[in-house]
């Protein structure tokens, strides 16, 4: 019985993501948007509830991938996919498909990848997601911050689309929430990053996302040199 509840956890995750392309596909980004938050909620859940109750094994790790797919492949790829085309580069709306595309290789990837147990190689697609999931939300509620001029540049939403594909597939080492004790001397630079997470989302709300996530990017090149 225990170990339904991961799964179980991982397929209320898969649920949101199928809803939140449905919704995609009636341009609600926004509802879209707080149903992928919670499908990352679900996605965090799930690992650290087999954890606890030591239940962790092979088809947990697949049935996450699947969901994954559809939550952090196919729906921000669909996010990205209906900006574009509402932009003025609409002939460009496919490259978004990039997201989706790069998404399931790097998850493929993870499956097998040995080196990948303590932490991450390459942008993992909840972080990729909550990226793009953001500038819906920033334009929404915050249509006169600075970073709302950006976003609705198309050409930057096409570069930055590039760039985010290939981080996933890259061989940058990221570090994960994956906290072995609770111990501050072991885990600077999750609290660290922790800490300055509530700060930029208590001061720039929404906006702090995109910029949380290339902070997060930074903080693991930076942690790679430093422990070198």
């Amino acid at each position: 019985m225990r170990k339904l509840i991961p799964n179980l956890l991982t397929i209320s995750n898969l649920i949101c993501g199928c809803i939140a392309l449905y919704f995609t596909f009636h341009n609600n980004l926004v509802f879209a948007a707080y149903l992928i938050g919670l499908s990352a909620l679900f996605d965090f859940m799930d690992g650290a509830v087999a954890r606890l109750l030591k239940v962790s094994g092979p088809m947990g790790r697949e049935l996450d991938s699947l969901a994954d797919m559809v939550s952090f492949g196919v729906v921000p790829g669909s996010v990205v996919f209906h900006l574009l085309e509402a932009s003025s580069m609409s002939s460009y709306s496919f490259v978004a498909l990039l997201i989706p595309a790069l998404s399931a290789y790097r998850l493929a990837k993870f499956n097998i990848d040995e080196r990948q147990t303590d932490g991450f190689i390459g942008l993992n697609t909840p972080a990729n997601t909550l990226f793009f999931i953001s500038f819906p939300l920033i334009s929404h509620f915050q249509a006169d911050h600075f970073l709302n001029s950006w976003i609705a540049i198309p050409e930057l939403l096409i570069l930055l689309t590039v760039l985010m594909s290939i981080a996933m597939v890259s061989e940058i080492p990221l570090f994960a929430f994956k906290f072995k004790n609770l111990k501050f001397a072991d885990n600077k630079l999750r609290f660290s990053f922790i800490g300055l997470t509530v700060v930029l989302l208590g001061l720039l709300q929404f906006a702090a996302i995109p910029l949380l996530v290339l902070l997060y990017l930074l903080l693991s090149i930076v942690n790679q040199y430093a422990t070198k």
